[in-house]
């Protein structure tokens, strides 16, 4: 496919972006009401619109940032969805399903990003820009959910993998993994600056695209 200059990359990474991060705070929200935490839907944070979860550096600077940069992966964030785990029927169990929502609704984003790409290719033609659009968009949903769901499942809190873990382990070593949440953004901004985060997203990133291209009919 040909390159893109930099408004084209803006305009079809835009809604993916916004979706990806979107969905996966209101998946949060969702699945705690019902689980018997109202917090979300009573701040009006269940909702589709972006204009309720755009952080101005995780949701527009981070990724736009990233989009420019060479060879890069994309990645944000959006104001998290607020969870009062008090709440919840079973606090601890409940907190781990919680936190696992945001990344299995990434999932099922990629793959819909996937049939997107499909239908992209089968209607497309050379001379037809809009059907070109819907690929290019399709190809940026799928790798930005990606992203999110391999980068969120890491077992760092406050990442959604660490609070799954932190939900799955007995009470000392429960404890002893929530005592990182304080530094977890810390830990995750020093693999980045190192290059060792892109080594460890990399691989399944990867593998999986290699899976959704082939659900889009791309590839072997």
């Amino acid at each position: 496919m040909p390159e893109l200059n930099t408004i084209q990359q803006i305009a079809v990474w835009a809604l993916p972006v916004l979706f990806a991060i979107t969905v996966h705070e209101v998946s949060h929200g969702w699945v705690a009401r019902m689980l018997g935490d109202p917090t979300a839907m009573m701040l009006g944070r269940l909702t589709l619109n972006p204009v309720k979860h755009i952080d101005p550096i995780g949701t527009i600077l981070v990724p736009l940032v990233m989009i420019l940069l060479p060879g890069g992966f994309v990645f944000g964030w959006a104001k998290p969805v607020p969870v009062t785990w008090e709440n919840l029927r079973n606090p601890k169990r409940d907190m781990a399903i919680v936190a696992a929502a945001g990344p299995l609704s990434n999932l099922a984003m990629a793959i819909i990003w996937a049939l997107i790409i499909k239908l992209g290719v089968t209607l497309a033609s050379s001379s037809s820009p809009a059907f070109m659009f819907l690929v290019y968009s399709g190809f940026a949903g799928v790798q930005i959910n990606l992203v999110l769901m391999v980068l969120n499942l890491l077992p760092i809190p406050p990442l959604d993998g660490g609070r799954v873990l932190v939900g799955l382990l007995p009470g000392p070593a429960s404890w002893q993994v929530s005592r990182l949440e304080p530094y977890g953004l810390f830990i995750i901004l020093g693999l980045l600056a190192t290059g060792i985060l892109s080594h460890i997203l990399a691989p399944p990133v990867n593998g999986l695209m290699s899976m959704m291209l082939r659900i889009a009919g791309i590839g072997a």
